[in-house]
């Protein structure tokens, strides 16, 4: 058989994506999508697939469930006409028992059972590939507690054992214990080929809001496009070191209109994209900042409608209710992702900003990725072509190019979860809540977020996205310094960090912000920006550092 090229697998993802908005409850539509998407190098959207389809069968067999009826419905024509290509499979069939075409509730249940079965091997098959070897390993088991002997749940199960052994080091005679399997994956950091919400940010139009917006925080400052030097994967290599011509690429920077004086104010960012890991923590909901003290004259203010939240003043609670607060009003959403395990600290706060952008789109009535505190920011993203050139289908471990942190739980379970506690349908606006639209939102935010430790433990339990702070670019020798306390704050410097020179910033000179401790040496300031730049910083401090000590470490090597 011919294999499928990728425009024709594209083609028929978009077939399959319109007909699940005049079908949303269509379970068969799902899974068809979920092999498309694997067969296009996307397992982490092929599993989101198969979850929904898998929800869907429980919809199917209990008629308590609040889609029963809508996903019966839409299951009619296949318990009569002979059974759906995606779950022709006569090894799973047989294994099933044979198939019931009487179109009663007996022909449904024997769907369902088959479907989900199914969606077991396209769930652990697509997280393996992820390298989320726990959930990997539970679905499948899943799968073989309805048919034991199925042959391709059992060599999923092998390949799961032989990722895990190589991961963690087993012996030949260790036992592979589910619970202490990793569960952290990577996916595919990009603007997806069907993505039509990334904007030109480089246009004049794009220029032009972004200036317009900008003249409230920094009026003194504007927006143009800036030429950075490209980051290395790991720093290998003479060009790390400064010996050799860099690449560069085009990035927005801000830009000073006008002379900034040493210590003046350059930015003072006001953000509701905020996010509070801690249950019952005394912050306010919507800047993130501690609430004052809750005595007779203070100035925080709660909610009418849900007492526990508590913001710290009218304009907070304002902003709340102009951009995010109606749509998870009483909703019963406070407690999810809240006091989480130190592991789990950081995906907490990334799930919970998101949970945030999903609010805010949905009040103001955009698509997620439509919501100007996000549109304009870029994730770091790799083409489409670089990311799909090593084939999942042929490896246990994801390819090396892969950048976008992943798991079951944080990308699909707990999102989806979110979205029916808002009383979303999660099968109904597909379009605006599809897993790769999460995983967007999750590429912008990791290069982005800044995050507050609680003075308490030095746990980080506050985050938030400052669109503009974060169009200001790294380098490692900054000409401001920044404070987050409620508002995002730049100042310039009163002196720079190389060489003791006078801080300011001159008229048509860049805002040069830092993403790490610029006080470290060379080798920890890229290690520890490197999971926000996304690479290893190149700046000329850096480079010059960099090969500083490589010039002493071959001096050394030849006495």
């Amino acid at each position: 058989m011919v294999e499928e090229t990728t425009a024709e697998l594209l083609k028929r993802r978009q077939e399959l994506t319109d007909a699940l908005a005049d079908a949303p409850y269509d379970l068969i539509l799902y899974l068809e999508r979920a092999i498309v998407h694997f067969d296009l190098v996307y397992p982490d959207l092929a599993a989101g697939d198969a979850y929904r389809a898998l929800l869907l069968t429980d919809e199917i067999r209990d008629e308590n469930f609040e889609y029963h009826e809508e996903a019966l419905k839409a299951c009619q024509a296949y318990t009569i006409n002979p059974c759906p290509g995606v779950l022709d499979h006569s090894s799973l069939i047989q294994d099933l028992g044979p198939v019931t075409n009487d179109g009663g509730e007996q022909a449904y249940n024997w769907l369902a059972k088959l479907a989900s079965v199914r969606c077991f091997q396209i769930l652990s098959s697509s997280l393996l590939r992820c390298g989320c070897l726990q959930s990997a390993m539970k679905f499948c088991e899943r799968g073989l507690g309805v048919v034991p002997h199925n042959k391709e749940l059992l060599q999923i199960k092998n390949d799961i054992e032989q990722a895990a052994r190589k991961r963690l080091k087993l012996q030949p005679g260790d036992l592979v214990e589910v619970n202490n399997l990793p569960d952290r994956g990577i996916a595919r950091r990009e603007v997806y080929p069907w993505n039509t919400y990334e904007p030109d940010r480089f246009s004049e139009h794009s220029l032009s809001f972004l200036n317009q917006e900008l003249a409230k925080f920094a009026p003194k400052c504007e927006v143009r496009v800036s030429e950075l030097p490209v980051l290395l994967n790991g720093g290998s290599g003479a060009a790390a070191n400064g010996t050799e011509a860099i690449l560069t690429c085009k990035q927005l920077g801000i830009f000073a209109k006008e002379d900034i004086a040493p210590g003046e104010i350059v930015l003072d960012e006001y953000s509701v994209l905020t996010a509070n890991n801690r249950h019952k923590e005394s912050t306010c909901d919507s800047c993130g900042t501690e609430l004052p003290p809750l005595a007779e004259n203070s100035k925080a203010v709660s909610c009418p409608e849900c007492y526990d939240t508590i913001f710290c003043d009218d304009f907070c609670y304002e902003q709340a209710q102009t951009q995010y607060h109606p749509a998870v009003c009483d909703k019963d959403v406070d407690s999810i992702a809240k006091d989480p395990d130190p592991q789990d600290i950081d995906q907490s706060l990334y799930l919970l900003l998101l949970a945030r952008l999903l609010a805010m789109a949905e009040h103001q009535g955009l698509h997620p990725l439509e919501v100007s505190s996000v549109k304009y920011i870029w994730g770091d993203f790799v083409s489409p072509a670089q990311n799909s050139s090593s084939n999942p289908s042929q490896a246990i471990y994801p390819p090396s190019q892969w950048t976008l942190p992943f798991s079951f739980r944080y990308n699909i379970a707990t999102p989806l979860h979110i979205l029916e506690k808002m009383d979303i349908n999660i099968y109904t606006t597909l379009s605006r809540h599809d897993i790769w639209v999460f995983n967007t939102a999750y590429a912008k935010f990791r290069g982005t977020a800044s995050a507050r430790k609680n003075p308490r433990d030095g746990r980080p339990d506050v985050a938030a996205v400052h669109p503009f702070w974060c169009l200001a670019n790294h380098d490692c020798d900054p000409n401001v310094t920044w404070e987050w306390g409620g508002r995002m704050v730049l100042w310039a410097r009163k002196t720079r960090v190389v060489g003791g020179k006078e801080g300011g910033i001159k008229k048509g000179e860049e805002v040069l912000n830092h993403y790490c401790d610029v006080d470290l040496p060379v080798q920890q300031r890229r290690e520890w920006a490197s999971g926000s730049l996304g690479g290893w910083c190149m700046c000329r401090r850096c480079r010059e550092e960099a090969a500083e000590q490589a010039t002493k470490k071959a001096e050394s090597e030849k006495k």
